[in-house]
């Protein structure tokens, strides 16, 4: 039986991107994916429509794959950019370009991709199953993960009537992750307070609903365009925990209830269900078995923070399984995943579950509503909004333009490397000493720095002044082994 480096279950976006990533360091890497048929009418616009932030935007155009995506080149922004345009929203209280003070984010330079961005997720899957393809990973299609077995040197997955093994397994799985439960992760939580309803149908009345947002004493329903919606049913999650078949007979009356209309449905074309269950593995790692994405955390959808979240795992993750893989990761550097990701899956429930919270049928809500968009409408409040959504942080490396190529193009080859402005010649002779990727150049705004330390992912490891180099470099790259 041959044994892979790695075998991830999905081929998902978190799968496939967490595969380019392996592959991209010499990794082999197999996708075991449950589905036959990668298309899905859910994946295709506008229910596949997802929201990219800041760093997933940053993460696709490190690896050169952000230019593949055909719907940011037709729509660069679902918003626009004119001040009393809408942005995005917390809990359906729209925020607006023009309330937003990006003063506060001095480090986004005239380089900077953009802070955020629209995708279709079969055309996401699409391109990443091309990069992982061209990289040599290998995808089987319609062969889903039904037992693990583990020791102290491998992993032994069961799939059907088959049998792989890696040396390690990671879950891409989903929500429902067999990889999660089969290796015995505790997935700890809170309990739903709707169901949700993402359906297409054909109306005999259309004209009795609105479009847009519409907020109920009973819920709340989002047409985007006539005959697709979005409903929220606030039954504590019922329906869907009671997993029946959506009928057209079922969403009537939960539409008729939440929109107080007479509305009637002629024909229901596609319908699923979701809740806003938040949960989250104690652990990422049990063992040579992790989790990344919706096996490692689920929220409600609001927001569009999942994918976001599933991507930064799998970028954080790869460099530093590609690295323990090899041989040259210092001690601990696979075990700062979990210690790393875990915390932003925390900040990312509790937005999830901050949202639901204004948005109950309730006078206490309704209260909350009112200050929360109040204080959206304040510079502050939409700035701090903005970069929540958006993802917006300082801890990633500004994409300086170094003699005209920006820092992101330079990190295609996966590489972290030490940016350094001044030519120091000791900084030098310390990269080539280390075996570091070393770049230096002429660089038209430095925002005050002279040189950083880099990851693979993108994180600034050392600036200039920050302390010893030799230090902060010692836990993310072996530089001891490699200098020896």
């Amino acid at each position: 039986m041959k044994t892979y480096d790695i075998i991830i279950s999905g081929a998902g976006p978190v799968g496939l991107f967490l595969a380019c990533e392996l592959a991209l360091a010499d990794c082999s890497v197999l996708i075991l994916e449950k589905a036959e048929d990668p298309h899905s009418p859910l994946k295709q616009m506008p229910f596949g429509i997802r929201g990219l932030n800041a760093p997933s935007i940053e993460a696709l155009d490190r690896r050169g794959l952000l230019d593949q995506l055909e719907v940011p080149k037709r729509v660069k922004n679902p918003f626009g950019h004119v001040g009393s345009a809408q942005a995005g929203h917390f809990a359906g209280i729209p925020f607006l370009y023009g309330d937003i003070d990006t003063a506060q984010w001095p480090h986004r330079l005239p380089s900077s991709t953009p802070t955020n961005m629209i995708s279709e997720m079969a055309e996401t899957e699409a391109v990443l199953t091309r990069r992982a393809q061209a990289l040599g990973v290998e995808i089987r299609r319609g062969v889903g993960v039904t037992g693990v077995e583990q020791d102290d040197a491998s992993v032994t997955v069961k799939a059907g009537y088959s049998s792989f093994q890696g040396l390690w397994l990671v879950g891409c799985d989903g929500a429902r992750s067999v990889v999660r439960k089969e290796g015995g992760f505790e997935f700890a939580g809170t309990e739903p307070e709707f169901t949700g309803y993402t359906v297409k149908v054909d109306f005999a009345n259309p004209e009795l609903l609105n479009s847009g947002r519409n907020v109920t004493p009973r819920g709340m329903y989002f047409q985007t365009q006539p005959g697709y919606l979005a409903i929220q049913d606030f039954d504590g999650g019922a329906f869907h925990q009671r997993g029946e078949a959506v009928t057209l007979a079922h969403v009537q009356s939960v539409l008729r209830r939440i929109s107080a209309t007479d509305i009637t449905i002629s024909a229901l074309h596609v319908a699923t269900t979701w809740t806003d269950r938040a949960r989250q593995a104690t652990s990422y790692r049990n063992g040579r078995i992790l989790l990344a994405g919706d096996a490692a955390h689920i929220h409600s959808p609001l927001g569009g923070q999942g994918l976001n979240l599933g991507l930064g795992d799998a970028m954080n993750l790869g460099w530093k399984l590609a690295a323990t893989i090899r041989g040259d990761a210092p001690d601990g550097l696979l075990d700062s995943y979990e210690a790393e990701r875990h915390p932003l899956g925390v900040r990312v429930l509790d937005w999830s579950r901050a949202q639901v919270a204004i948005m109950r049928p309730g006078p206490e809500a309704s209260a909350l509503h009112a200050i929360f968009r109040d204080l959206i409408k304040t510079r502050d409040g939409a700035t701090y909004i903005a970069g929540r959504v958006w993802g917006i942080t300082t801890n990633s490396v500004p994409n300086f333009e170094i003699d005209g190529v920006t820092v992101q193009a330079l990190m295609r080859d996966g590489l972290g490397m030490l940016l350094d402005f001044d030519a120091d010649p000791a900084l030098r002779s310390w990269a080539t000493s280390h075996a570091v990727k070393y770049v230096t150049g002429s660089v038209p705004d430095r925002l005050g720095y002279s040189a950083l330390l880099v990851r693979p992912d993108g994180v600034i490891a050392w600036r200039d002044g920050d302390g010893d180099l030799a230090q902060a470099a010692a836990p993310w790259f072996n530089v001891a082994r490699r200098a020896s």
